[in-house]
């Protein structure tokens, strides 16, 4: 297959576009989550009785708790966009995919989720002086803060973006929806102490729409820059922030030659004109650079800053899989090995900056890795309080973890992280954070089932009784470690869901899948470490049956049944204590 990353180019598209439409005034509540509207108190919901005038959210869903971690709840979505009405009789299905989350300094919690082209993406909020204390059941009042892509004029007035979603004259159309990713700077002391918040989505044409808040995602600077990206064709969007008041970094494909492009701005992330360099250098392009029409290419992980306090702050890292070799990329081989890009003269400022690549890792032919691939996806990358880097993926058998105490030059061996019933069974969709001196979590979805996630006949055997109770039951597993940096460090392995999240198939080939509900949860989620140390995980989950399901698959509404219309909502949950033995002294990584 060409090009595993480019063919999650028009991921959103098919999110959108290729689910039914609905005629307008459908009935709803055919299943529900929760008896009670809204169990997490989240404020600015879309109205769950009707009176919201056609904007009735999806029913709220809180779990129980597990293992460390919070009762999972669902934040609240809009069951259609737009509303319907005389003027847009017609309107999609909206779900919430590949959330990501961001924890400002001072505690903030950013989660956002992609509709897909041309329907935007969601944005939730929870500041505790803002929106109020954790509930007793332990969730988050989130606030729904609607859609910084399709603002409109409550971009700038009439509250937020938040009052658009339920408004008669939105369309429901906005310019991203693709991908999407958000990264937030320090306190501003120009504007209130008050942090910025960035926001990048991909668009159609495609190209990235970008666009930030200098009041924690109650407004949004409208209208939204659509031509961020300086190349016209591009791809897979990341970003992340400097610990200062407004320098962002971009980084994102160039379909031409599938070179990862990084863009500096100084302004909040409005535009990205302030430096520009390409993340895979010369001599690792041949094996990772889109070259010739069977090219496997790479996939890239998410670009973090160094904002350590050592030498090496202003450092950039962007880590990305590629076959081990030119040859083996012209020939469509597995993307079995690790890189990171390195730069160390990013952060001074110049209009051009550059990276030179290290190779973390190749894996063996014959392995996992080079059967599968190390993309599985995707591969992800952090920083710690330190300067140490570290780097995770998955062959789709187990989750690896290599770290760098020498600014990227070197790295471990690769640790699997994963233990215990996870062992050897499908485990993808790996995340990393980290903080302190040496403090990782890494998180994934780990399955119930041995062999290859994309495989249907084991993922999705056919049950005895006609259900979806033996297919692959997956989980969201976190794994924390104090001690990241060792050359074999140890973790502690929590299941942070508080139910099966999914049940079946999960693709790995980005548009390339097949079936109903093998991408239904897209292609990745994030976790983010609070001021407190403290892990915050947002998922996508479709484990309950849609409540539109009685329009779009009469008859099969059950939970558990394989032709029941469901749709992915995004979820969040976080760890209730902090680890006391996280280490907050040492020494720089040099």
């Amino acid at each position: 297959m060409r090009k595993l990353v480019s063919l999650l180019l028009f991921e959103a598209v098919i999110l959108l576009i290729l689910i039914p439409i609905f005629s307008r005034n459908p009935s709803r509540s055919v299943i529900a989550q929760s008896t009670f509207p809204d169990p997490a108190n989240e404020h600015a919901c879309p109205s769950q009785t009707g009176a919201g005038g056609g904007a009735e959210a999806i029913p709220a869903f809180v779990g129980p708790g597990t293992d460390g971690f919070s009762p999972n709840q669902s934040l609240c979505l809009p069951q259609l966009a737009p509303v319907p009405s005389g003027s847009s009789p017609l309107a999609f299905i909206v779900g919430g995919a590949e959330p990501g989350d961001r924890v400002d300094s001072q505690g903030t919690i950013y989660v956002e989720s992609i509709r897909g082209v041309p329907g935007g993406v969601d944005l939730w909020r929870w500041n505790q002086s803002i929106d109020g204390a954790p509930n007793a059941n332990g969730t988050l009042p989130f606030k729904y803060e609607g859609q910084p892509d399709n603002c409109g004029i409550f971009g700038l007035t009439g509250g937020g973006c938040v009052n658009n979603v339920g408004s008669p004259t939105n369309l429901g159309l906005a310019p991203g929806g693709g991908d999407a990713d958000i990264a937030v700077n320090a306190p501003d002391p120009n504007n209130s102490a008050i942090p910025n918040l960035a926001f990048t989505s991909l668009t159609l044409a495609p190209g990235v729409t970008a666009t930030n808040s200098r009041n924690r995602g109650d407004t949004f600077f409208t209208p939204p820059n659509v031509v961020a990206a300086l190349v016209p064709g591009d791809d897979r969007m990341w970003n992340d922030a400097v610990n200062d008041a407004s320098t962002v970094y971009l980084a994102y494909h160039d379909l031409a030659t599938f070179n990862i492009n990084v863009q500096r701005s100084n302004n909040g992330g409005l535009t990205y004109t302030a430096g520009l360099g390409e993340a895979i250098d010369a001599a690792t392009l041949p094996a990772a650079g889109s070259l010739a029409p069977t090219s496997s290419a790479n996939t890239a992980a998410q670009i973090k800053v160094d904002n350590s306090s050592c030498p090496s702050r202003g450092n950039l890292y962007v880590a990305f899989t590629a076959p081990d070799n030119a040859i083996e990329n012209a020939n469509t081989g597995p993307q079995r090995s690790v890189y990171v890009g390195v730069s160390t003269d990013a952060g001074l400022g110049a209009p051009t900056f550059t990276f030179t690549d290290h190779k973390v890792f190749t894996s063996p032919l014959g392995s996992q890795g080079a059967t599968h691939g190390n993309n599985n996806i995707f591969p992800a990358l952090a920083v710690d309080s330190f300067g140490n880097a570290y780097t995770v993926w998955s062959d789709n058998q187990n989750i690896f973890l290599s770290s760098s105490s020498n600014l990227g030059v070197t790295w471990t061996s690769p640790v699997r992280v994963n233990s215990g019933p996870t062992v050897n069974k499908s485990n993808v969709f790996p995340w990393v954070a980290a903080d302190a001196n040496g403090h990782v979590v890494v998180t994934w979805l780990g399955s119930s089932i041995a062999g290859n996630s994309n495989d249907v006949a084991t993922m999705q055997p056919a049950c005895a009784d006609g259900t979806t109770d033996c297919w692959a039951q997956w989980n969201v597993y976190a794994a924390e470690s104090v001690n990241g940096t060792a050359l074999v460090p140890s973790f502690t392995q929590h299941a942070a869901s508080d139910h099966i999240i999914h049940s079946g198939t999960i693709c790995t080939s980005g548009t390339g899948c097949s079936g109903d509900d093998s991408r239904s949860l897209a292609d990745f989620f994030q976790v983010a470490l609070d001021p407190q140390h403290r892990a915050n995980i947002a998922y996508a989950d479709d484990h309950l049956a849609s409540p539109l399901c009685s329009q779009q698959t009469p008859g099969h509404c059950a939970n558990n049944d394989p032709q029941s219309f469901r749709q992915a909502v995004p979820y969040f949950t976080y760890q209730i204590k902090p680890n006391k033995k996280v280490i907050t002294t040492g020494l720089c990584a040099r």
